[in-house]
This record gives structure tokens, C-alpha cells and sequence, in this order.
């Protein structure tokens, strides 16, 4: 498993791991398993996918919603198909939840309820996101303290389980942190010093708003299903939506994104260092994805 904040070079490490191993990239992005999100989530190329064999992209279509069960049921059967081709599965990306479900399996909390949730994404819709995340530090101040106050998804679903069980989501996922019998990963978790880290998201979003990522949102939004709550949340996505709506200026885009995916980058950090199997590997300025490769494949093969 290779794991670490947007922009650390996870998935050039991956990519020269399992050229390395004879090894197959299952991704680990809650953004990635939609169609047609290329461009805003740094989705492998065709040329990486032939360099080696990718899972779990373009598993829905973006108007579709999908959760971190739906996620490790379908990493579980990667996992079986890439052993049963005596292969080695490289899991790869920074969705920290999707990586706690993996390792860690998921609570057994209620059933989503339809009403509820469409009750609480239409307060969202009209009061704001941060609003939720108000009321839910009100009522479990430890999962609002880990749930970014506009990561919409996560906070209905705490806000979901609170109200149906009387408990907070907080405590019924107490499970989190120790493994489930029989699993024994190598997790590798990148870490990069701030000011590299800062200048490679800046680099990033220039290379995706110069890519057409524009386009790419005009015409997902222009698709007959259009995007659905999840999908308009990601980060980069967010703000393009909201460009398009003329609630950002045009000049203010790039430097919202920048600013957004550096919070973000904070609040993953945060969830990594709770992961008590990480191996953190410093990764030096301007070093390779082919050195940090082998600095991984050192750690795997232990």
C-alpha cells in the first residue's frame, strides 16, 4: 500500500513499483472510480495504464453515488483476481477512509435512510455545507473534528448515524485500528517537506487548468445525469462548478483550487498519522519516482 497527501508522487512510486514487482495498481481515490473526472482527479493515462494493469477506475457513471463499502468489496475481488495471477496487488492513492475500510473492515452501522439523507442534503443545499458541519460538532465534536466541514458525503452520513442510532458515528467506529485477521500489509505513507508539497500542488493545478480541465467539467455538467452530490464535491470540481455558475471569478479560480487542495492535503495528513501501520518515507526534492520506487520495493521486501 502506498499512501500520502495529494501531490506527494504517489502514483509515479506505484507505477515503478509494480514495474518493479510485476505488480497491478488497485486505486484508492473515492473520485477516481468515476467517468469521465480525468483531468481534476490526475486519473492514470492510457500510457500508465499499459505500463501497468490499473483497478477500480471508471467504475460509475458521475451521476451515480458510491461509498467506501461499495469500495472495498470491489478492492477485495481485485485483491483475489491479482494473488490468483500470482501477481502482487499495489493498493495506491490518499482516500484514507477507503483505506481503513480495507484495513480495517467497516462498522456495522444503520442503513442509509432516503429520507433523511435527501432532508439533510436539501438543508445543505439551502443553508450551506458548513452548516451541517456545525450541527454535527454539536453533536459528536470527535467526527467533526476528522470530517472537513465541506466534505458533504461524509457529514450526512454521521449526521445520518447519530440521529438513527442515538449514538455518535464517532464511537460505534471504535473497530478502526486494529486489522482484520489475516491481513498483514506493507503501508507506505509519503511524506514531503511544506514548501515542496506546496509548490507540486501549484504545479498541478496550472497542468490541469491548462489540460482543458474547463471543458471537462462543462461537459459533465452538460451530461443528461450530470454530477451527482459526491462527484460536484471534489476539490478542483467544486470551484469549477461554481466558476460556471458565476459565484467565482474567473481570476480567483486558480488560486481557490490551490488554496482548497492545500486544506485538503492538511486534513489527510491528519487522518494518515491515526494509521499506527504506516511506514512514513520522506521523499527528497526532485528525487525520482523510480528512486522512491526502490525505496518502497526495500520495504516490501522487508
Amino acid at each position: 500500500m502506498i499512501t500520502g497527501q495529494t501531490a506527494s508522487g504517489k502514483e509515479g512510486a506505484a507505477l515503478a513499483a509494480a514495474e518493479r514487482l510485476g505488480g497491478e495498481i488497485i486505486s484508492l481515490d473515492s473520485m477516481k472510480v468515476y467517468r469521465g473526472l480525468d483531468i481534476g482527479t490526475a486519473k492514470a493515462s492510457a500510457a500508465d495504464r499499459r505500463r501497468a494493469p490499473h483497478h477500480l477506475l471508471d467504475v460509475v457513471n458521475p451521476w451515480e453515488k458510491f461509498s467506501a463499502a461499495r469500495w472495498a468489496e470491489l478492492a477485495e475481488a481485485a485483491l483475489g483476481e491479482i494473488r490468483g495471477r500470482g501477481r502482487v496487488a499495489i493498493v495506491s492513492g490518499g482516500t484514507v477512509l477507503y483505506l481503513k475500510a480495507l484495513l480495517y473492515g467497516l462498522f456495522d452501522g444503520p442503513a442509509a435512510d432516503p429520507a433523511l439523507r435527501a432532508g439533510l442534503e436539501a438543508e445543505a443545499e439551502r443553508l450551506g455545507v458548513t452548516s451541517l458541519h456545525a450541527r454535527l460538532a454539536t453533536v459528536d465534536p470527535a467526527a467533526a473534528a476528522r470530517i472537513h466541514p465541506n466534505d458533504l458525503r461524509r457529514i450526512v452520513r454521521a449526521l445520518e448515524v447519530q440521529q438513527l442510532t442515538g449514538r455518535p458515528i464517532s464511537q460505534l467506529q471504535g473497530q478502526f485500528g486494529n486489522l482484520r485477521p489475516g491481513l498483514s500489509p506493507v503501508l507506505v505513507a509519503l511524506r514531503r517537506g511544506r514548501e515542496d508539497l506546496v509548490r507540486r500542488i501549484d504545479e498541478r493545478v496550472e497542468r490541469m487548468l491548462a489540460a482543458g480541465f474547463e471543458d471537462e467539467v462543462r461537459g459533465l455538467l452538460a451530461s443528461p445525469g450530470g454530477l451527482s452530490m459526491e462527484a460536484a464535491q471534489a476539490v478542483g470540481y467544486r470551484e469549477m462548478i461554481a466558476l460556471l455558475e458565476g459565484r467565482l471569478p474567473r481570476e480567483e479560480l486558480a488560486a481557490e483550487i490551490k488554496k482548497n487542495t492545500r486544506r485538503f492535503a492538511k486534513q489527510q495528513m491528519t487522518h494518515l498519522r491515526s494509521l499506527k501501520e504506516c511506514t512514513w518515507l520522506d521523499v527528497a526534492e526532485g528525487e525520482s519516482a523510480e528512486a522512491v520506487a526502490a525505496r518502497v520495493v526495500e520495504a516490501w521486501n522487508g
